[in-house]
């Protein structure tokens, strides 16, 4: 069964819209929100002076479907539904999961 996992960065209002999207897609098989374990994580010393407390967050969605042509259609409405609340969704590939 294919397992597509994306990340988006916006509020969480907009996580939510996106989780509610999909699920309203037909034969989903299952839906989850999972721990980002690099959301904390912070690539450079230019943003250590930041607050921690910033409006914006990164959210990671896991989702089961059945087949290929199901998960084109969650990727469309994942995409449709960011872009209209203007966040930035990225698809995780399964290489950059492993540890």
């Amino acid at each position: 069964m294919p397992r597509i996992q994306l990340r988006i960065t916006g509020d969480r209002d907009v996580f939510d819209d996106v989780m509610t999207a999909i699920h309203g897609i037909d034969r989903i098989e299952r839906v989850e929100e999972v721990d980002d374990f690099m959301s904390d994580f912070r690539d450079d010393s230019s943003s250590q002076n930041l607050s921690d407390d910033m409006s914006s967050r990164t959210y990671t969605l896991e989702v089961e479907v059945p087949n290929d042509k199901i998960g084109e259609r969650v990727r469309e409405i994942a995409e449709e539904t960011a872009g209209t609340r203007e966040a930035a969704i990225e698809f995780i590939g399964p290489d950059e999961n492993e540890v």
